[in-house]
């Protein structure tokens, strides 16, 4: 496994609006039954360890549709709102949503909230979005998303009176963590005041770091963009004496993408993520690393994701973002300068091309993988919703689509484990050494 689970109990049950009724308008399906699982850890150990135990190994609920439905899909109300930072395949996943809740099922009220959260505010007075298939038919090709997006929270009673107003009955959160944890919580209000309406989140996180989610959208469109920029950061180092390609990466705390483009792209010598610390000055830090390269071969390329080296930044004062999230130092911008000054205290020619793409990366369209996985996940949104199924969100987990409970999701983030494959992986490519001066040689 490329990456750690979290300990601790593991509770998968899916929380449900009631017993189903509606016959499934859906045509030609094979039906998906409610005690249909599959395994979080297929690990013989596991099987091992709880022989003759009175526990079972935990599963997740297998997403599909159903043969009743809890809506009937004529008097159903659906809304999808965006939030956060933007990703390939937003659009993807709108107009998947849109499609199948129309053409499957017959439900013909879907409306955008736009802006993020602040959509359901009336303060803000931001306009309902209709969605239909003719307005939906080409947002696949433009990146972003076509419903606006912002960062921050919201009072989730101030949404839920919204919600309430409207009379929808199934809203859809496409977002990351902390738009997730808000959906729960709006949720856990709709519940509260028995209003049925169901919440299913569809995780959209470009660092690929929501736990029980084998991937998410965007990823691979992410590892395919940073590999062209890694293969230009080689042709740049390559072409001047003493050249070094700096490629800063996405990865605010799990450095999957940096990890998945150094291996996608094998002209990386030096790759940092969050999960491995590293010291910069010594005889065995990176700065030593570096001089070695450039003396070896004259040129090398160094990968770093941004949440990497957050030691650098300690004694700062960290303010926040809207969303709440930490502002991290520049990584970037800090070792471009630490290698330059380097360098120029030795007396040795460098020739560094510093280049930070996230924005670029962030913004262009899915690719056909992604487009792909993301149709998925829209139909197994609209399959768990229209049958009632709440403050849950759908994941690929053992190549089988599965609902897993939000708070589960969010209880931490998904790391590299760097005992596992994929970082051994990253260094047998790169012939990384270990970057501590203390790490037991």
């Amino acid at each position: 496994m490329d990456f750690k689970l979290i300990s601790g109990d593991i509770d998968t049950t899916i929380k449900s609006l009631g017993k189903c009724r509606v016959d499934s308008p859906v045509r030609g399906a094979v039906f998906v039954d409610d005690k249909e699982s599959v395994l979080i850890n297929t690990s013989l150990n596991v099987y091992e360890e709880l022989r003759g135990s009175d526990h079972r190994p935990a599963t997740l609920e297998v997403a599909g549709p159903r043969s009743k439905v809890f809506f009937d899909p004529s008097k159903t109300k659906c809304g999808i709102v965006t939030c956060g930072g933007l990703c390939p395949g937003i659009n993807d996943v709108i107009r998947g949503i849109v499609l199948e809740l129309f053409h499957v099922y017959g439900v013909k009220n879907i409306y955008g909230i736009p802006f993020g959260l602040q959509g359901f505010i009336p303060s803000y007075r931001h306009e309902l979005i209709e969605l239909t298939p003719t307005s939906v038919g080409h947002i696949h090709e433009r990146g972003g998303t076509v419903l606006g997006s912002s960062r921050g929270g919201q009072d989730p009673t101030e949404i839920v009176d919204a919600i309430e107003r409207l009379n929808i009955n199934l809203m859809f959160f496409i977002g990351g963590d902390g738009t997730l944890k808000a959906a729960s919580a709006v949720s856990q209000e709709v519940i509260a005041r028995g209003f049925k309406c169901a919440v299913v989140g569809i995780p959209k996180t470009i660092d690929n770091d929501i736990n029980f989610v084998a991937k998410t959208f965007g990823f691979d469109t992410a590892v395919e963009e940073a590999k062209k920029i890694i293969q230009c950061a080689h042709v740049e180092a390559t072409g001047a004496p003493n050249g070094l390609g700096l490629v800063k990466l996405m990865g605010r705390d799990s450095g999957f993408i940096a990890a998945h483009a150094a291996l996608a792209q094998r002209d990386v010598n030096l790759v940092l993520v969050p999960e491995e610390d590293f010291d910069l000055d010594g005889d065995h830090g990176l700065l030593k690393a570096i001089e070695g390269r450039l003396t070896r071969r004259g040129h090398g390329v160094v990968v770093v994701a941004e949440g990497a080296g957050s030691k650098y930044f300690a004694g700062e004062e960290h303010q926040v973002d809207a969303s709440g999230n930490v502002k991290q130092g520049d990584i970037g911008v800090f070792l471009k300068n630490q290698i330059s000054a380097h360098f120029k205290a030795l007396g040795v020619e460098l020739n560094l091309k510093y280049i930070d793409p996230s924005y670029i990366i962030r913004s262009v369209p899915a690719n056909a993988s992604d487009s792909v996985f993301c149709n998925f996940l829209a139909q197994m949104a609209v399959h768990a919703g229209m049958s009632g199924k709440t403050d849950m969100l759908i994941g690929l987990w053992n190549n089988t689509y599965v609902h897993i409970p939000i708070a589960l999701a969010t209880r931490e983030r998904k790391k590299i484990d760097t005992n596992g494959a994929l970082w051994r992986s990253v260094l047998e490519s790169t012939g990384q050494p270990c970057l501590l001066n203390d790490c037991g040689r």
